[in-house]
């Protein structure tokens, strides 16, 4: 459970060739719903004619109404839920976005955040090109506006091959679907297949819902072209190593999901494990703040044959901390969000388990509620490490001097948030959940090591 002022990414669904395709990819944002619950929207393609609907809010409210999915007809379609990474929060950055260019319609929905945005604006700034929206994916549809190359699909890799930073996107053109992602892969992105037709989604969990199969992940620098002639893959040139990034593992993905070919209910699990061997405790019961905490609560348990319990409610029909903009209703949603058991809690020894601390204020709301309900000892365990750097590859993290851990001590954290003891997972720990070599993730957020350069401002390092 991250702390409020953070914000995920965005989740894309994608489906070609179906006539129930705006159903599904509406079924497909549902199951997306956690990686962005500010704004949502669907295009479809219809022989030529593309339709579009989005607004802000979350996916039940903008596609509510019956009639909202009725008029996006088409076989083909793709959809966004967003949070604002970059660019403002707004009607005009909601997306998928859509243009006409050369008498051709071109759909565009992205996941992820351009390292490079600002010098890519600035360059078609001045080579005339007029921008509507505040965000960096519009950028993209200008790179590929401007291409010399003849095909659209050619002018698309043109302009893929001008970005830097994270992108898992889709884009529809009038008879075919693209997927791409950047060469480092920050970003998850999987294909999938119902049928005759064929699916992209952010996580696999997107398939799940609409009975599709898992067929792959897109890979790191591969563009994907479905059509009516079948699917068409080929690669970005480009050297540079994989860059997963951890926190999916950790926080953003579904534990149902599989992200870079791991079940994420797996690692999750391992890093509790992992947790208990490295900081053991004697204590009476197991308890994580629910509901991403979850599973390596089970394992903190299961390693540490401390009993698991239930010491936590949540009230799901409270979206997470970290979404409102108002610090006010932030902190308001935290005593609405959370309610502890004082039956379990009571006189009792509690291990407290959580995925990470952001600033440290809403672990400090829910640990005071836990002593209130007579809890004799709290002892906090977190199955990552101590956040020191802001993200720049599409999580929208406070600034370096709004992370706790990058200004305080382990020792003063812990008398901050009043627990009796305060452990974090090492760094170690951490890269050797997943079975995929530590080289291959982004770690920037925990270490402050990134695997490409961030964005510079006056020669410093931007940190938002």
């Amino acid at each position: 459970m991250l702390d409020e002022m953070v914000r995920d990414k965005c989740g894309v669904f994608g489906i070609f060739g179906n006539s129930r395709a705006a159903e599904m990819s509406y079924l497909g944002l549902y199951a997306l719903q956690h990686r962005g619950q500010e704004s949502a929207g669907i295009v479809t393609s219809d022989k030529g004619q593309f339709n579009l609907h989005k607004a802000m809010g979350q996916v039940s409210e903008v596609f509510g109404k019956k009639s909202n999915i009725e008029k996006l007809t088409g076989r083909n379609a793709i959809g966004h839920t967003r949070y604002s990474t970059t660019g403002a929060s707004s009607l005009l950055n909601i997306q998928p976005f859509l243009i006409t260019n050369r008498n051709s319609h071109l759909a565009i929905a992205h996941n992820g955040n351009l390292t490079n945005s600002l010098e890519l604006k600035t360059k078609l700034d001045a080579q005339g090109s007029i921008f509507q929206t505040t965000s960096d994916t519009e950028i993209i549809l200008h790179l590929a506006a401007v291409s010399k190359k003849k095909t659209q699909f050619e002018r698309i890799c043109s302009a893929l091959k001008k970005l830097r930073g994270a992108y898992s996107l889709l884009l529809m053109t009038e008879d075919s679907i693209i997927a791409a992602r950047d060469p480092q892969g920050f970003r998850p992105l999987a294909l999938g297949k119902l049928g005759k037709s064929w699916l992209v989604a952010s996580e696999t969990c997107a398939f799940d819902i609409v009975g599709a199969k898992y067929i792959r992940d897109i890979e790191p620098g591969e563009v994907v072209e479905i059509s009516a002639k079948g699917v068409k893959s080929t690669f970005l040139k480009d050297n540079s190593r994989h860059a997963f990034c951890v926190f999916e593992y950790i926080y953003f993905a579904r534990p149902d999901s599989k992200v870079f070919g791991e079940n994420v209910d797996k690692v999750r699990r391992r890093l509790g494990r992992l947790l208990a061997r490295e900081h053991p405790v004697e204590a009476d019961i197991v308890i994580g703040i629910p509901d991403s905490a979850n599973t390596a609560t089970l394992g903190y348990a299961e390693e540490s044959g401390i009993r698991f319990e239930i010491g936590l409610i949540r009230n799901h029909y409270v979206g997470r901390t970290f979404i409102d903009p108002s610090q006010k209703t932030r902190d308001f949603d935290v005593r609405l969000k959370f309610n502890p058991v004082t039956g379990v809690l009571k006189n009792r020894r509690v291990v407290l388990v959580d995925d990470s601390i952001v600033r440290g204020t809403t672990s400090k709301k829910i640990i005071k509620m836990i002593r209130e309900a007579g809890a004799k000892e709290i002892h906090f365990r977190v199955s990552s490490p101590p956040i020191i750097s802001p993200c720049f590859f599409g999580i929208d993290m406070p600034t370096r001097k709004e992370l706790i851990a990058a200004n305080q001590s382990v020792t003063k954290i812990e008398k901050y948030l009043e627990v009796d003891s305060l452990r974090y997972l090492s760094v170690e720990g951490m890269l050797a959940m997943p079975s995929l070599p530590d080289t291959t993730f982004c770690h920037g957020c925990f270490t402050g090591k990134y695997p490409i350069k961030v964005p510079q401002i006056n020669g410093k390092m931007r940190l938002g």
